[in-house]
């Protein structure tokens, strides 16, 4: 099952977040970095999901943050896949 991912266009160019959601669930994953604009944490992809329906915070996934955009994106579909089976 294949999520969509689109870059959030953010007020500031230096903030790299994408976002996708497929059957009631929304994914984030986002680019951090230890210094330098945008998002501080540590370095990698950090990806999230929370239920659409639901107003509770985002959890975080497993592995995160993860070395490449693709294994954060991999990730996020294998959480789908074991919240819709």
């Amino acid at each position: 099952m294949a999520l969509h991912f689109s870059r959030v266009a953010p007020a500031i160019e230096e903030l790299e977040i994408w976002s996708a959601s497929e059957r009631g669930f929304s994914f984030v994953i986002s680019n951090e970095n230890t210094s330098g604009p945008g998002l501080h944490g540590r370095p990698g992809f950090v990806a999230s999901w929370r239920p659409i329906s639901l107003n509770r915070h985002a959890i975080k996934v497993g592995g995160s943050p993860f070395k490449t955009f693709a294994e954060a994106e991999k990730a996020c579909e294998a959480i789908l896949a074991h919240l819709t089976k």
